[in-house]
């Protein structure tokens, strides 16, 4: 009886011990994991995204990029930086590693490019000044750390030539900018 007590003893340390191994790794892998990798995680899923400006946009998250996120609102599609998030909602606990390489190094310039080479109406976002109403306008170029935005009126016409204005607008500056058009188009 004495050896099948110690022969317990021993097990439930053992046991104990490879509990807390498993939580140690469990630890030290989360420790690795990038807040894109949460997001990827969460594709699919309706979170809603606070933005330090105060603002909050809520729909499907569709896309998580290396530096912003696409999230689908009934009738547009908004794209978030996410230096302007300052917190999320509804996020998964699973994290997605993105494999490619490649999409790992496209960040928030290529998406803008994108709508800059669709010629896509925007409205623009800005963490201070605009953040409520937003700037309408077409993003004419991408420079490497800011957008040149042809501000246009609501209803997407250019201002007469003599009153044309291109702005300048920092990336760090951006807040979310959201597409004229329905989600998805």
């Amino acid at each position: 009886a004495l050896f099948e007590d110690m022969e317990a003893q021993l097990a439930a340390r053992q046991r104990l011990d490879l509990e807390a191994e498993i939580a140690e790794r469990a630890l030290v892998d989360s420790a690795g994991v990038e807040l894109a990798d949460r997001l990827r995680g969460s594709i699919g899923l309706s979170i809603r995204v606070h933005l330090a400006s105060g603002q909050a946009y809520e729909g499907m998250l569709s896309h998580a990029g290396s530096e912003a996120l696409v999230l689908d609102e009934p009738h547009h599609q908004v794209l978030i930086p996410y230096a302007a998030a300052a917190h999320y909602a509804g996020l998964s606990r699973v994290a997605v590693s993105e494999p490619s390489t490649v999409r790992r190094r496209l960040g928030l310039g290529s998406a803008l490019r994108g709508l800059a080479r669709n010629r896509a109406r925007v409205r623009v976002f800005v963490a201070h000044g605009m953040a409520e109403t937003g700037l309408h306008g077409v993003i004419d170029t991408v420079g490497r750390d800011f957008l040149d935005l042809a501000v246009t009126r609501e209803d997407g016409e250019r201002p007469d030539v003599g009153s044309c204005r291109v702005l300048a607008i920092p990336f760090v500056a951006l807040a979310g900018i959201r597409s004229a058009g329905a989600a998805g188009s």
